[in-house]
């Protein structure tokens, strides 16, 4: 099992290409908030992703479409007044970037300038090459997201396992490979099968982090809200919870209802 074999005051792109180097695996968590953001910084995470599944766990969107490129500055701006140590990757949202390179680097600018974020997340390979090599050209760090991509579920169908068949296996690699040499310096890689994952991870130089793809990559991302439990309907497979929040805080307010209807809240030490 590889441990950290040093404590980093703060993470970069650098950092994590030398974690991979030394064998020591990356942790990356998502953020949407100040208040979050400081306890997962705190806790020293390396990474915190401002995901685009805030358009799920903090707008109640049935997928992360619907978020615009203002509502993530808006979320990254509050994550990043918060962090001293983890490195922010912010993603660059669904149609933000797909058609055009240079809308691509003009949002992705927005997001530099307007919310401090330190690197930018964009789905897909092959088909969106030229728009992260101008953004790579502008000087800003981009992390590559290859199997399941959700901002193409409509396309997919389905959040199932991707690259379970020969072809598409190939592809990933493909452009996995592209991504490392047009120059992202990292990788997520969502629901692809852990042998496939691992390869990938052997094969290029950058970290591969990845959420159900084994643990023979480099790291490992997790919704922060799935993990420690509020989102207590989901159950992937690759989720471990580490706590109930859900449960937890549903008593804890039930609790305090029953307190102020009875007149128990506040007493004679809770009052000036």
């Amino acid at each position: 099992m590889s441990i950290a074999k040093k404590e980093y005051k703060r993470i970069t792109t650098k950092t994590l290409v030398d974690m991979k180097k030394k064998g020591e695996k990356i942790s990356m968590l998502t953020a949407y908030d100040f208040t979050m953001a400081k306890i997962v910084d705190s806790a020293g995470i390396d990474v915190i992703l401002v995901g685009d599944s805030a358009s799920n766990v903090m707008a109640g969107h049935e997928t992360t479409l619907p978020i615009t490129l203002d509502q993530m500055i808006y979320h990254a701006a509050s994550v990043v007044r918060a962090i001293e140590r983890s490195l922010v990757v912010v993603d660059l949202p669904f149609g933000s970037y797909q058609s055009d390179p240079k809308e691509a680097l003009r949002s992705a600018i927005r997001i530099m300038k307007e919310s401090g974020g330190h690197a930018v997340k964009l789905e897909g390979g092959k088909e969106i090459k030229e728009s992260v090599k101008r953004i790579l050209n502008a000087g800003i760090p981009v992390m590559g997201h290859l199997g399941l991509t959700p901002q193409s579920i409509y396309k997919f169908g389905t959040y199932t396992v991707r690259a379970k068949e020969e072809e598409e296996a190939d592809k990933l690699i493909e452009d996995a490979l592209l991504l490392e040499r047009i120059g992202c310096f990292a990788i997520v890689l969502e629901k692809v099968p852990a042998k496939l994952a691992q390869q990938v991870a052997e094969k290029i130089s950058i970290p591969v982090i990845g959420i159900g793809a084994g643990s023979g990559v480099d790291g490992q991302v997790l919704v922060l809200h799935d993990m420690i439990g509020m989102t207590h309907e989901f159950n992937p497979r690759f989720l471990r919870r580490y706590l109930d929040l859900y449960t937890d805080m549903k008593n804890a307010f039930t609790q305090y209802s029953k307190d102020v209807k009875s007149g128990d809240f506040p007493n004679e030490s809770e009052q000036y």
